[in-house]
């Protein structure tokens, strides 16, 4: 039980942030996929188009989620710069997104609902994977004393 104490006391500040980070991001991902295929297969929209409206959309909510919740802990009170970096990585993550989705629905061939679906998820994964990184290394940064703590090496206080 001690191993798991240390380790959680050792990543407390990642793990808190990796699972606010995580319920924004599954309420962004079921906008995303629910506004896509209801833009694609409901209104006729295509595929990349209904991509892009529904991701700009998720994109806003994550942000206030993030923003707000997830992150409110660090540094905070840039709004600007913090706005600007927020929307141009997450611009990076929707391209990267778009380029699996067109990868599997016009470079592959195959339009089908179950390959545009996979491919929306499987983009919506990696870019995740970038938009945490950038998130923590440039977004949302640490105040200089809140960074000591979150320090991810081990204690030496000799217990």
């Amino acid at each position: 039980m001690g191993l798991i104490r240390d380790l959680y006391t050792r990543f407390r500040v990642l793990i808190h942030e990796a699972a606010k980070f995580g319920t924004v991001g599954i309420i962004a991902f079921f906008i995303t996929i629910g506004g896509a295929n209801g833009l694609h297969y409901g209104v006729g929209l295509g595929p990349l188009t209904s991509v892009t409206i529904a991701t700009v959309f998720a994109t806003m909510f994550a942000f206030l989620g993030n923003k707000l919740w997830a992150f409110r802990h660090r540094k905070g009170n840039h709004w600007g710069r913090e706005s600007v970096l927020f929307f141009v990585f997450n611009g990076i993550g929707l391209l990267i997104q778009l380029g699996v989705v067109a990868a599997v629905t016009h470079g592959l061939g195959l339009n089908d609902k179950f390959s545009y679906n996979l491919a929306n998820v499987a983009g919506v994964g990696v870019a995740t994977i970038f938009r945490l990184y950038c998130y923590r290394r440039w977004v949302f940064l640490m105040a200089d004393d809140a960074l000591q703590q979150e320090r991810l090496e081990p204690e030496t206080t000799g217990r």
